[in-house]
This record gives C-alpha cells, structure tokens and sequence, in this order.
C-alpha cells in the first residue's frame, strides 16, 4: 500500500472510530513537558543530588530560584491545557492559582518525604547512608511524585496527577494513583509491581514490599453497566504494618489493623484486626495474634466457595 492510501484510510478510520481521536479539542499536556516537570520537582525536593554541577550554601538561593521559575512557568502551561480539555470557565486565571497553591505546598510536603526516605534507611539494612537511599532507591521517586501529585489531585487539577505518577511507574515500575492518601514514614522495598489504587488510605509506618497490590475486589456499576466513579473500592492499611512480598489485599471495606503482619503471597478480601499475623499454611490462610497462640483458619475451599469467614 503506498503512503498516500495509507493516509487516506487513516483519515476514514479518524472519521469513523470515535472516543480514541482528539482533533479540534484543546491542546492536551505535554508528556515530554510533563516529564521534565517531573524532574525538575525532584531537583528542588533534593537540592544538590541531582545537579551536573555542585550546589552550595552560598548559591543555593539562586539555583532554587531558577528552578521554581522555571517548575511554575510549565505548571502553568499543562494545568492550563488540562483546565482548558475540562471545559474550565477561566483556565489561564485557575492554572495561576493552583499553580501558585501547589508551590507554596512543596514545603511541608518535602517535611513528609524527609520521613520517607528516614523510613526506607532505617528499613533496609543494605542501605549504608541516606544518599545512597535518595540516589539508588526508586521507592523515593515514586512517593515523592506520588504525594506533589497528591496534592494537585486534592485541588481537582485533571490529568497531570495521573501523568505524573505514570512518570514514576514507568521508571520505577510501582503504580501508586495520585488519590492513594498515604501517612508518613511509608516505605517500599525494591519497588517492582507494586499497585495501590486510587482509594487505598495507607496509615503512618507502613513498610511493603515488592508485587503487593492493595487494589479493588470488584466494581459498582450504574444501568449502562458502567464503572461508578468516586466509590471507595481499595482497602484501608492502618498504621505500623508490614506486608510482604506479592501479597494481595483487596476492596473498600477491607482494613488491615494496625501492627499486623500479611505475609508473602498471601490473598486478602476481609478485615484483618490489629495485631496480627496472616500467612498460609499449605493450602489454608491462618490469621493468628501476634503473641497468641489462638489462630482462625480461612480453608482452601471457603476461598474457592466465596464462603463468608470471621476472625
């Protein structure tokens, strides 16, 4: 086929396929705005790490200048585009706003990243200086982008949260959702895999390993059987818990209790209390206190069966 049919049967599949074409919309963000974005965020999150040239107490003032204005130039511009897709009456006089709300936010989130990164070198007996935890360690990009992303979620701002974090999962292959609400001192060993949705509450403390996934055990749908947005749909994770590799903790009214422990590959669709432990044996779940010996024991075909079970 030669370009020109190409062409022109391109152009009949953008007249007949609806839903998957944007032409004479607004202009939608920039990925490669959006990722430089990113970056930058990352840049005055933690001055002097990633610079090609040293920082100092004596140039620090400038460098943080120049790259604010340079962070707030281009959010205004993407928030700008994503308020203009939205149908926003005043786009240009809201990017502004927001913009300014989001910068004026990086302090105090920084205060909580600084948990973070204590959290993950405290948490990881491999790590040898935090440095080695904020340059090496990809749970630091993915939170940190997950928590500014947090905020402009929390403000409305469209689609730029969501690309945002699909910056840090494509680089770090953790899919956390800008709405996820996250306590300090969270840490996530090695990273790979991990999802959390968009309604997951995670508590203060809470330290999870590679593979879990705290997503939704099923959906709400309205007459045209269409997902329900806005519903509470992933599970709440209360402080001081640990969950281990590739476990699966899933729907909205599902809570893991604080100081409990889930186990490697363990599946999880109920409550589990605070204080304990819940790991397989065999074919069965066990969920046991921490310092009893009492255990309840979920069998194999009570899981197959959807047999309801209490603890």
């Amino acid at each position: 086929m030669s370009l020109d049919l190409t062409k022109q049967a391109l152009l009949a599949s953008y007249e007949t396929y609806g839903g998957i074409n944007h032409l004479d919309g607004a202009n939608l963000p920039s990925e490669e705005s959006v990722n430089r974005l990113a970056s930058d965020l990352m840049h005055v999150l933690f001055p002097g790490f990633f610079e090609q040239s040293s920082v100092t107490k004596q140039n620090i003032g400038s460098v943080i200048a120049r790259r604010l204005e340079e962070i707030s130039i281009r959010l205004v511009t993407e928030i700008e585009k994503c308020l203009r897709f939205a149908r926003d009456p005043k786009p240009d006089v809201h990017a502004r706003e927001f913009t300014d709300l989001i910068l004026s936010r990086l302090p105090a989130v920084r205060a909580i990243i600084q948990t973070d990164v204590t959290a993950a070198y405290h948490g990881d007996p491999a790590a040898r200086s935090v440095e080695e935890i904020i340059l090496a360690y990809p749970c630091v990009l993915v939170i940190s982008l997950q928590r500014i992303a947090h905020e402009m979620y929390q403000l409305g701002v469209p689609l730029l949260p969501r690309m945002l974090t699909e910056y840090a999962h494509e680089r770090t292959g953790a899919d956390i959702h800008p709405g996820a609400q996250i306590g300090p001192h969270f840490f996530i060993d090695h990273c790979t895999g991990v999802v959390i949705g968009e309604t997951t509450r995670i508590g203060a403390q809470v330290k999870i390993y590679q593979g879990v996934t705290l997503g939704a055990k099923s959906f709400e749908v309205d007459a045209a059987g269409d997902p329900i947005k806005g519903v509470k749909r992933h599970p709440d994770v209360d402080d001081h818990v640990t969950i281990y590799a590739h476990a699966t903790i899933l729907g909205g009214d599902t809570r893991i209790g604080a100081h409990s422990i889930v186990g490697a590959s363990v599946w999880i669709l109920k409550s589990i209390p605070a204080n304990s432990i819940a790991h397989y044996n065999g074919e069965n779940l066990i969920v046991r206190p921490r310092r009893k010996k009492e255990a309840s024991v979920v069998t194999a075909a009570d899981l197959r069966d959807g047999a309801d079970w209490v603890i």
